[in-house]
């Protein structure tokens, strides 16, 4: 499919183009954002606290995202004028590791993040150093193992309908490739969500209770569960029903909604807060920022 001189079933020509240009506004915002995140990160002593250190994680995990997407954009718009996916099965295997990888380490960040906010707030103590590392360092390395899996044989990564970008096959129907998909599901997203509901939920009682709700304590949960939860249902179709039930249109949805996760995170995370966006705006206003230290 994604190698033929013809445009994907289902799609026009319109249709790719359109996909393509809403998944490099998608990548374009997403890298902006997250990368004035991290620069502020780096420019800034006083973000360099243990809790910080996990907005960091998820900045840079959703500035892979964003690059995946980049990558989707391109071979989206090349794929009008060249009808094929221009990077080969081995680009192919590799965006989709890639992906994955950014994907579950985003979600992953994202309730490391919830429970880290829930001892803040609920123990009134700062994050140790040693625990937010570990914490950082177990989320990348199981985004890693359970992205190699399908790179092992347990999983297969292929090209989706519109075949300008690879990921997660949900379209094969053995056994192997359907309990892959739904222990993935479980422990790569409904079980991250049930951390972040949680943690959240057992924080906003405690904040009620002493009066001070300062945070957001829905926005981070419904982004997972509106910015994954596509995919993880059709994941989830999948181990029960042909999915080729679904129209090819409609099977690309899942995939351009997880793309704006990074740009609502960074909304969430750093623009929305106030000692981040004070380190962005420092980072992108170095007189005022020596300026304010000389006060």
């Amino acid at each position: 499919m994604a190698g033929s001189g013809s445009l994907p079933t289902g799609f026009g020509e319109l249709e790719v183009l359109a996909v393509g240009t809403v998944l490099l506004v998608e990548a374009l915002a997403g890298l902006c954002l997250n990368s004035l995140t991290i620069l502020s990160f780096c420019k800034t002593p006083e973000l360099r606290t243990p809790t910080h250190l996990l907005v960091l994680s998820l900045a840079l995990a959703d500035t892979g995202i964003s690059l995946n997407a980049l990558v989707a954009a391109t071979s989206s718009l090349l794929r009008v004028s060249h009808r094929r996916w221009p990077y080969g099965s081995e680009g192919c295997q590799a965006h989709g590791f890639q992906g994955f990888v950014a994907s579950l380490a985003s979600i992953c960040s994202s309730a490391a993040i919830a429970w880290g906010r829930y001892h803040h707030y609920c123990t009134r103590s700062q994050l140790a150093w040693n625990t937010a590392i570990s914490l950082v360092i177990c989320v990348w390395l199981s985004s890693a193992f359970w992205a190699a899996l399908p790179l092992l044989g347990w999983g297969h990564y292929d090209y989706e309908p519109l075949g300008t970008c690879c990921t997660l096959d949900y379209s094969r129907v053995d056994r192997n490739f359907i309990s892959f998909l739904f222990t993935m599901a479980f422990f790569n997203f409904f079980l991250p969500l049930f951390i972040t509901l949680i943690s959240y939920r057992l924080m906003e009682q405690k904040l009620r209770k002493t009066g001070h709700l300062q945070v957001n304590t829905t926005l981070p949960a419904r982004t997972l569960l509106f910015g994954w939860g596509p995919y993880a249902l059709l994941y989830l179709y999948a181990t029960v029903a042909d999915v080729s039930s679904i129209s090819p249109r409609l099977q690309m949805v899942p995939a351009l909604i997880a793309k704006t996760v990074p740009t609502i995170n960074a909304i969430n995370y750093a623009v929305g807060s106030e000692m981040v966006h004070r380190g962005i705006w420092q980072c992108l206003s170095p007189q005022r920022s020596e300026l304010d230290r000389a006060r």
